[in-house]
């Protein structure tokens, strides 16, 4: 009796547990880098929210696993995948995140996030032919909680250079630049890139510092680990709250940095946020039929 009644509750459990896939083919952006002509791309904003992916009935996160939102959310999406970002505004990525890995569908809540769309993976034609259509599939949706993002074009690299201060000046991270003619490829691509004034990367937190002065009693930095195994300290960007309650060791956090020390170490690297949920490995491209094994 006790041992049906174990596995009734250990079902119950499992049950209950966020309902999981294989994580969705993405296409993924490489960094911007001088020299290339921006007036072959689509410009927007890189919003600091939760990659999604709409697969036609149900939302999924990057890395597999399903996003629970209450029913009216994707009332009268389109029966097609649809790439985009779960967003509330800058500076809310925290508190959208806690709301996205809930079990419990706050309506209030939820009534503050847009799905940001800006790609669609089925579609075959290049960005411009997607971009078409998607504005049109946003449009006719009549959904509040599915919205375009806003691309433009630019006139050259002194535009786009502006227009990334602007954006870094309001508050936000960067932008991202689609190839008016990129086909849709999971995995990286030269046609997708990300333009932001530093670099981002994870590490493990494996200990702690003692903090001195004004943070006497409470952590002076988190020591954290990359995955090749270097270890480096992130004192910055740690608010007093996190200082008194500091992200448990073998956690995953997120850190900003300006190119690397000639020894390898990220230079001027500031704590960013906790990663709840580690990126999937990069899905592998295609072989195109030249590549395929005969």
């Amino acid at each position: 009796m006790f041992r049906l009644l174990f596995l009734c509750c250990l079902l119950a459990i499992v049950a209950a547990g966020p309902a999981r896939a294989a994580p969705p083919q993405l296409m993924l952006a490489v960094p911007y880098a001088e020299g290339i002509d921006p007036r072959e791309y689509w410009v927007s904003e890189k919003l600091d929210g939760v990659r999604g992916r709409w697969d036609g009935a149900a939302l999924w996160t990057r890395g597999g696993y399903r996003i629970t939102p209450p029913g009216w959310f994707t009332r009268g999406w389109p029966d097609q995948p649809i790439d985009g970002e779960l967003w509330i505004s800058r500076g809310r990525f925290e508190e959208l995140s806690g709301l996205v890995r809930s079990a419990t569908a706050d309506p209030e809540l939820w009534r503050q996030v847009r799905f940001m769309a800006f790609d669609l993976p089925r579609h075959p034609g290049g960005f411009d032919a997607r971009l078409r259509a998607l504005r049109e599939l946003v449009s006719g949706s009549g959904s509040n909680s599915l919205q375009l993002v806003d691309q433009v074009r630019v006139a050259g690299s002194g535009e786009l250079d502006r227009r990334l201060e602007a954006v870094v000046a309001a508050g936000g991270e960067g932008l991202m630049l689609h190839h008016r003619d990129s086909a849709y490829r999971a995995g990286r691509s030269e046609q997708l890139l990300k333009y932001k004034p530093y670099d981002d990367a994870e590490a493990r937190v494996v200990g702690y510092t003692d903090g001195r002065g004004k943070y006497a009693g409470l952590v002076g930095a988190l020591v954290v680990e990359r995955a090749d195994g270097l270890r480096f300290r992130l004192g910055s960007g740690l608010s007093d709250a996190q200082r008194a309650r500091p992200p448990p060791r073998g956690s995953w956090v997120t850190y900003r940095y300006n190119g690397l020390t000639s020894n390898g170490v990220p230079r001027f690297a500031r704590f960013l946020r906790v990663r709840h949920e580690m990126p999937p490995p990069d899905p592998q491209p295609a072989a195109t039929p030249a590549q395929a094994t005969p």
